[in-house]
Formats: structure tokens, sequence, C-alpha cells
């Protein structure tokens, strides 16, 4: 079975419904869209199902599962759900909607190209008679189960092509938004009739490692609030070929474990010190590699070897340099042949010695070739790839070295949050978002990993909201081949941040598309005749924290910043607009007002963690502030800690206590 990680070409394309289905079309690099004449297909009439789904005989877990919803869906919108069969009936309805590629489709859509060429690659076509969804599956049936980071994974594939086709299908041909989680962030538009002119669309995402968007929801890990939401939008269920650990292999670094495990047996696979030893330095986790020792080479790949007895179907294997990248690099005579006199200098640091150095970038290209080449000379007929790290050291793009074309960068370049576009190790000010530019055409593949840093309060879970900024990179970095996104981190507080994932779900799935109509979507499916309010109030929020960090500089405080944002004007004018969007939805559907409702919890939210802000540094002297604190508490945990509000509580109970002593808590 072969992965590839091609590049893709995407594109929206026209969809055309009828009888009350929505007519859009997005902005894109290409058309995969045919319309064609001719009488349409219904589905449904009057409460009448009048075509079954007919899933493929033995369809994976997956599959069969968003065939069930797909069938879930149609009942919710056309008020009777279709039979589910699997395999081929006998005889075979007049009129049907086919899930999944199976060889009658042939038959039934001769003109129709079924060969699926590109990876994730997802077809839906009606002919007047019959529907298709289909996709380009992959998947090893002896491998379907694997041992995930928290919990097992079952059903594993390597694409999931059919399942996104159904949720593509379910989003742009029935209007199903998802909002955010839960009941009511779901919206349905209910349809006496679903019927279909003979069209055909295709489409294949460029972006093929979208699930390290919300990493916490990726298959294995599970720690995610929003579980089901993600894969609903069609980022769980990427075709990158990680393997399970998604945060180790994505968010990791490749020599973590090795000093625990070598330092005794083979200590000449360490970097050497300007001391002469062959140690530990920074710390255990962090021991740098003696890139030019064969010996490190041999190792790395009996490694592979193991990993690929554990689970055959991964691709892609670490071989990143570990963290606190500019500390203890090798200075071996072999080591240093590898860099580049003229390369960028960067800072870097040894036990008891620091000093300007060329950056690594040449050198850590050089390593990961030979690994990539032995890897393809061991597994010929695989498509197996090396990651490593753009990242401190390495952040400069190669000057004389090209990536092999199974190499994977993952830069960590961060400009996503719009503070400045600056790699702060630099000298001369280099554009972060400019040295992306200069990787990706230095061969291989290129994922876009920044650390997301705190300069909004994104990790305080307040309402770091720059949908603007996001727009403009997902582009961006799509524009110049980028084939996977993983942020460091997104911890999941929808009250306050929910928007921003709903944006970013959907330009993960297509970077090109108008984000802004996006959000106009957003806002008129999920608060009717109160869009206009609330799509103030979220503009609000993102001008809070576009003023706020744009004033901050890379060595300011984050605190006095924080506080001069979110002062007393700006709650009394956000709480006004959600006054107005009850106003404007006094007469319509209780689903609005209860989701302003859950708006106004984020609003609640961030009022108390501004609170906690100034209270947290007063409160190991200040006895009035350390009582406030305990009531404080009282007031927010239950927020925090309520299902219904999507909150990782988790990882919002261990920053809020880390702010303050225990005396306070």
């Amino acid at each position: 079975m072969r992965h590839g990680m091609a590049m893709c070409v995407v594109g929206t394309a026209l969809l055309v419904l009828v009888s009350g289905c929505t007519v859009s079309q997005g902005d894109s690099k290409k058309n995969d869209s045919e319309v064609r004449g001719g009488v349409p297909l219904v589905l449904v009439d009057k409460g009448v199902s009048l075509a079954p789904i007919i899933v493929f005989k033995d369809a994976p877990p997956m599959t069969r599962k968003a065939a069930d919803e797909l069938a879930a869906y149609i009942e919710k919108v056309g008020g009777v759900k279709p039979q589910v069969i699997e395999g081929l009936p006998v005889p075979v309805p007049e009129h049907a909607i086919w899930v999944g590629f199976q060889p009658k489709l042939k038959e039934l859509f001769p003109k129709t190209d079924f060969e699926f060429k590109h990876p994730e690659e997802i077809l839906i076509a009606c002919d007047g008679k019959n529907l298709v969804i289909a996709g380009r599956d992959r998947w090893d049936p002896q491998h379907m189960d694997v041992k995930g980071m928290y919990l097992p994974v079952k059903g594993w594939q390597q694409e999931y092509g059919t399942v996104n086709a159904v949720y593509t299908f379910l989003q742009d041909y029935l209007d199903v938004r998802w909002l955010w989680p839960g009941e009511i962030g779901e919206d349905i538009i209910r349809k006496e009739k679903i019927a279909f002119a003979p069209f055909e669309y295709r489409y294949h995402p460029q972006i093929r490692l979208r699930s390290g968007i919300i990493y916490k929801s990726a298959p294995g890990d599970q720690r995610s609030v929003s579980f089901d939401w993600p894969r609903l939008q069609r980022m769980q269920l990427d075709s990158a070929n990680i393997g399970y650990r998604l945060d180790a292999a994505i968010g990791g670094h490749g020599f973590s474990d090795w000093w625990e495990r070598f330092h005794v047996s083979h200590p000449e696979y360490f970097a050497l010190q300007p001391d002469g030893t062959r140690n530990a330095f920074p710390n255990p986790g962090c021991a740098k590699i003696c890139q030019s020792n064969p010996g490190v080479w041999e190792q790395w790949l009996e490694d592979v070897a193991k990993q690929l007895e554990e689970d055959p179907t991964r691709t892609m294997f670490n071989a990143a340099a570990n963290d606190v990248t500019a500390s203890g690099p090798c200075i071996c005579e072999k080591c240093r042949a590898w860099d580049v006199p003229e390369a960028k200098k960067r800072f870097l640091t040894w036990n008891g010695l620091c000093q300007d150095y060329v950056a690594l970038s040449d050198r850590d290209v050089k390593f990961a070739n030979i690994l990539a080449r032995k890897l393809r000379q061991r597994y010929p007929d695989k498509d197996y790839y090396v990651k490593i790290f753009g990242y401190g050291p390495t952040q400069p793009a190669p000057l004389k070295n090209k990536l092999d074309d199974n190499v994977i960068i993952a830069h960590a370049s961060n400009w996503f949050e719009g503070l400045l576009d600056l790699d702060w190790g630099s000298y001369d000010n280099e554009k972060a978002s400019q040295q992306f530019a200069d990787w990706a055409a230095s061969g291989g593949k290129i994922f876009y990993r920044p650390n997301l840093n705190n300069y909004a309060g994104m990790s305080d879970m307040l309402p770091d909201v720059p949908f603007g900024k996001v727009m403009e990179t997902f582009r961006y970095v799509a524009e110049h081949n980028c084939s996977g996104i993983y942020l460091d981190t997104i911890d999941e507080c929808w009250p306050t941040q929910g928007p921003l994932y709903y944006l970013m779900a959907h330009l993960a799935w297509n970077p090109y598309q108008d984000g802004y109509a996006v959000m106009d979507d957003y806002y008129r499916r999920g608060f009717g005749p109160a869009a206009g309010q609330l799509k103030a109030y979220w503009t609000l929020l993102e001008e809070t924290r576009n003023r706020m960090v744009g004033k901050l500089k890379f060595t300011d405080g984050y605190q006095s910043a924080f506080l001069q944002a979110y002062d007393a004007a700006f709650f009394k004018r956000a709480a006004s607009l959600l006054d107005e969007a009850d106003a404007a939805v006094a007469k319509a559907p209780e689903i609005y007002r209860r989701r302003i409702a859950f708006v106004r919890v984020g609003l609640e939210l961030t009022r108390g963690i501004m609170e906690e802000k100034v209270l947290g540094p007063r409160c190991m002297t200040d006895k009035d502030a350390a009582d406030r604190m305990r009531v404080l508490w009282k007031e927010i945990e239950p927020i925090a800690s309520k299902k219904e509000n999507y909150i990782y509580y988790h990882a919002f109970q261990e920053k809020w206590k880390g702010r303050y002593p225990d005396s306070c808590k």
C-alpha cells in the first residue's frame, strides 16, 4: 500500500441544489465542479424517502458510521430517515444514494472517473437517478486497531475520502452547520423536499495534516472536549499518516529518550561539547545528537523498524532535534564541516560557553537527507518520510542544501497571532514568514507548526480571535505549498474562542476560500435576526486584541496591556451588544437566545479571568485579595467545569491555580 504526500491543487466549486437547497460559490484556485442539465433526483418529498443509502460491503467502521450519520441528517432535514443497505442489493433500486465506491457505480455513471488519483480526493455526483458520495479510501484490514497516545484507536485508516465526502455533502448540499459542539451548536434548515439537479463535484485538500489544529481531538489522543466536532468539520480524519501519536510526531522532538537509552552503551551518539565531553547538556531530555555519526543513522533506522512493527501503517518518522534547540549542538569536526560559513548568525550556548555561530539549517538538512535516503533504500516500495524542525538555529532556510523529496520540514515560525512578523532569534529583523517561504522553496514538504505564544491571551482562554490574521496566514502558507498545519497549542475554550476554531476548520479544508464569507454565514446561521449584533460583538473582540497586540513589544510584560484592553468601557460595550442581540431575537425561535446566552458565558468568563489577573500578584501578601480570589474561583469554577460550555477544564484549572499560592486556593 502506498501513501503519497504529493502536493495538491485545491478548489471550491459551484454547488447547485434545487427545491429549497442552497447555491454557493467559493473563491478557488481551480473549479472542479460540472453542472449538468437534466431531471432532478428527489431524495425526500413530503416525508417520504425515495432513495435508500447503499454503502459498500465490508466498509471500514468510520465509513459505515458516516453512512449512518448521513441517514440521520437527511431525517433531520427532510423529516424521514432513508434505509441504509450494506453491499449491493438485488434488485438494485431505481434511485439510491451510494456511499463509497463499488464496481456497480461504473455501470451507473459510465462517464465518471472513479480512479481517485489524488490523496483524499472526494467525489459527489448526481445523474438524475442516483447520487454518489465517495472518495479515495486507504486502509489495511490487518492493522485497523492500534494503540493510541491515551486510548485505543479503532478503525484506523490512512485516507478517509468517503467519510470526508459525506461531511462535505452535509455541509455544502444539505446546508448543515456545526457552529460549535453540542446540540445548540448544530443548525439545520428543514426542507419538505430534497432534490438535486445533475452535477459532478471533485475536490482534494492541500492541507493533509489538519488534525493538528485542535490536536487533542486527534485519533489516539481524545482529550478534546469536542471530539466529534473536528471529525464533522473534516479536520480529525486527515491523511498525513504520521501515526497515531500526533503530538509526539509533529509537536515533539526526535531524540528525547536517547540519553536514557544510550548514554552508557553509546556515549558517542551524543554531541561533543566544548569541554571535550559528550554529555546531556542542557538536560537529558534535550541532549543533542552527533548528527554526523553513522551509528546514529543506523540506530535511528532500527527505531523506525520497531515503530513499524507496532504500527505498519505509519509513514512519517521523527528526526527533529531535541528541544532547547540552541543549546549544546555538536562541535565535532565532522558536524561542523556540514555548516555553511555564510549562514546567518545565531546565538548558541554550551556549558560555560555562549557565542554567535552560524545557523545550523544546512547541517540539519544534510542529516535529514542521509536518513531519508537510507529509509528509501531499506523500504524502496514505501512512501516514508523524515520530519525535522525549522526552529531556533534552524529557522532560517539552508543556503546550499536542498531537502530530499521525502523530508518534511515542520517550520515553527510564529506570525500567526500577528504580534510582529519577525524571527526573534535573528540579528537583522528577518521576517518569519519569509523564512517559511524560503524553506518552502528548498525542496521536500513543509508543515506550518507555530508555537502559539500568549500575547493576546490564547492560553489564558481570553477572546484571542485574530480572524483576519488567520485568514491571511492560512492562505499565505497554502500559497507556499504547505501541506500540514499543527498549532501548539489550542486548549479549547469555546465560549471565548469558538468562532476562531470554526474559521480555522473551514480554512484548513480550503485555505483559498473567502474567510469573511465563512464568518458571515456563521453569524447568519447561528444568530438569525441578531447576526449583525453578534458580528459586531466578535469584531469588537478582534479589534480589542489587535490593538493590544499592536502596542506590545517582545520584551513587554502582558499584564498592563491586558488590563488596558479589557477595561470597563470594553465590558460595557460588549454587554450592550449582547443585550441588543437579545432584543433582536425576542420574537424569534428560542435557539437564538440560547446561543446568545452561550456567547455571554464567554464574556463573563473573560471578566473573571481579568479580575484574577489583578488579584493574582497581590494575593500572596494581601489577605483581602486572597479572600476575593477564593470567592472568585467559586464563581468561575462552575462555568469552567460545566460540560455544556465546552472548556478544556484541566488546562483551565492548571493555568488558574498556577498564578496564585496554595493559600489562595
